[in-house]
């Protein structure tokens, strides 16, 4: 799976996203703030950069990382057709890709860390989307959100 990874400091966090999508096969297509070099490192922006390389599918997903996960997931989600989850646990990952089929994963610098990250990715990248038609229904309805955005 292509992904893009945007951080707005360069952590051991931020970078363990990369090396550990990395190492279980996945391409890292593009980094973005801190992560980059000479990119604006404010999450915002950053976050904002990653969240479009998803919509415009230069990435099928990304991972964007804040102190606190919430302004990288805020961020993220102004972007039309991205669905941004701010994920502290695996539990929490899994229930975002199947029942929200989130396409770009916010977590906090500050309170995620080696071990939660691994298992927050596990359960991001071992879930699948919900197929049950109730799911597919509030899935479909954040998209006719996106398109009724002026």
């Amino acid at each position: 799976m292509r992904f893009a990874v945007a951080a707005d400091e360069d952590t051991g966090i931020a970078r363990a996203v990369v090396a550990e999508l990395r190492r279980r096969g996945h391409e890292v297509v593009q980094t973005h703030g801190a992560l980059a070099e000479d990119d604006r490192a404010d999450w915002a922006w950053c976050c904002e950069a990653a969240a479009r390389d998803v919509a415009e599918q230069r990435a099928e997903q990304a991972v964007v990382c804040c102190w606190t996960g919430t302004g990288a997931s805020i961020a993220a989600n102004k972007v039309r057709g991205v669905r941004a989850a701010l994920c502290g646990d695996a539990a929490t990952a899994a229930g975002a890709r199947r029942w929200n089929d989130a396409n770009v994963l916010a977590l906090s610098l500050r309170c995620t860390s080696a071990a939660e990250l691994e298992e927050i990715l596990d359960a991001w990248l071992s879930a699948e989307p919900s197929p049950a038609a109730d799911d597919r229904a509030n899935v479909a309805r954040l998209a006719e959100l996106d398109r009724q955005r002026s």
